[in-house]
């Protein structure tokens, strides 16, 4: 019987060391960055204006952090000039993907931010009800005056940007919220698509949308796994019917384009989309011609870039 109870003993200290050992390791990963720093540097593409914006923008980039009740941890990169500028700056909010935080994707808001935006993020893992955004934002447009970023944004100019469940989290954030109004213009990389994302609590309506949106998704199985009825079978995470019927729904008042990534599966999602979603955020709220050049009229180059399938815009 002491034998029994010594082998049940060491049973359970074993599990109980796994279940820690599990626990350290996954506090570990959250802090990993999901990008490497020089990440952009391995991006291949025939394109000039693909090319031009994958790369680090002309500005030279600062980091601070802010602990808000109700919200946590908000993390904002911005150029260092603002500083010393007396001048303002647009601003894009993140929103993230399952289980991530700002602390994931340290380059890739550095990459955006270094071409000219104010980038904000939060470390809220599970953003699909965009709730979180949405005090953040009221927070970056309510700044105490104490603050380096006081006056220094242009809130005529803000944008929005959600990958996975964060995409659901952007819409829901333009769609659902008072302070959605203040938005611009929005971006997202494989939205969770909106019956599973119903099932998952984040529902939103597409038709709501009226301000220019970019939606992508890429090719690979794990956006796209063929399903025939998305609403009867799992479809992925961003079946392309679903921006179709995204795309659909919207009004055509407004720029709309949907196009999807050319092999990439959804983890690849970040990287791949990050030049043309930096040209969207630049033509839309700096007033950058060359980067609508991107998107608009027939020559748009989008729509001969190898590294894109699907394309339809409304303008």
């Amino acid at each position: 019987m002491k034998k029994m109870l010594k082998v049940l003993g060491i049973i359970i200290l074993v599990i109980i060391v796994l279940v820690v050992l599990q626990i350290i390791k996954n506090v570990v990963d959250s802090y990993k960055p999901y990008l490497e720093d020089d990440y952009y540097k391995e991006f291949k593409t025939s394109s000039a204006l693909e090319e031009k914006y994958s790369k680090m923008g002309n500005f030279e980039v600062s980091q601070l952090d802010y602990k808000v009740n109700d919200i946590g941890k908000i993390s904002i990169w911005y150029p260092s000039e603002l500083e010393k500028e007396n001048k303002q700056y647009p601003m894009i909010i993140l929103v993230n993907a399952s289980n991530t935080r700002a602390r994931n994707y340290k380059p890739y808001f550095k990459h955006l931010a270094s071409w000219g935006f104010i980038v904000v993020g939060n470390d809220d893992p599970q953003a699909g009800s965009a709730e979180k955004s949405s005090k953040m934002l009221d927070y970056m447009l309510n700044i105490d005056k104490n603050s380096v970023l006081y006056n220094k944004i242009d809130k005529d100019n803000l944008g929005i940007i959600g990958h996975s469940q964060g995409g659901a989290g952007a819409i829901r954030a333009v769609t659902e919220f008072e302070n959605g109004k203040y938005y611009k213009t929005i971006f997202t990389g494989s939205a969770t698509y909106q019956t599973l994302a119903m099932s998952m609590g984040w529902n939103y309506d597409a038709s709501k949308i009226n301000i220019p949106y970019f939606m992508t998704a890429g090719t690979g199985s794990s956006d796209d796994s063929g399903a025939e009825d998305i609403n009867q079978e799992f479809g992925g995470v961003a079946p392309l019917k679903s921006l179709i019927e995204t795309y659909n729904k919207m009004s055509n008042n407004v720029l709309k384009v949907r196009a999807r990534v050319v092999g990439a599966e959804h983890g690849d999602m970040l990287a791949r989309t990050d030049s043309y979603m930096t040209a969207w955020m630049l033509y839309n709220l700096q007033g950058n011609e060359e980067a609508g050049q991107v998107f608009l009229g027939d020559n748009a180059e989008i729509l001969t870039n190898s590294n894109w399938q699907d394309v339809v815009k409304n303008k």
